[in-house]
């Protein structure tokens, strides 16, 4: 498995690129540092990361009710990166659709 797992689409995260366009969100492996993860981006999208802020996320609970009763569980855990891009440099992931 890589370091960089998928980039981050939420409303949130595109209102944070929206402001500034050279921040992007990826959820990366959870045990991945901040070099690690500067280097893929770096290789993979052929970008200059500036700065990287990380973020472990716990799994939240989570209950369903059903017939059988309430089934209860738990949503998977996460680390989640924040990278800021030289200035004047974008990374775009619609651009093969």
């Amino acid at each position: 498995m890589g370091i960089i797992i998928q980039p981050i689409v939420t409303e949130k995260q595109t209102a944070i690129t929206e402001k500034r366009s050279n921040r992007v969100g990826f959820r990366v492996s959870p045990d991945a540092n901040k070099l690690e993860i500067k280097a893929a981006i770096e290789e993979m999208y052929g970008v200059k990361v500036v700065k990287i802020n990380t973020m472990n996320y716990d799994g939240k609970r989570k209950s369903r009710y059903t017939k059988s009763g309430v089934i209860s569980g738990r949503e998977a855990a996460f680390k989640k990166a924040i990278v800021t891009l030289k200035e004047g440099e974008v990374i775009d992931f619609f651009k093969n659709i």
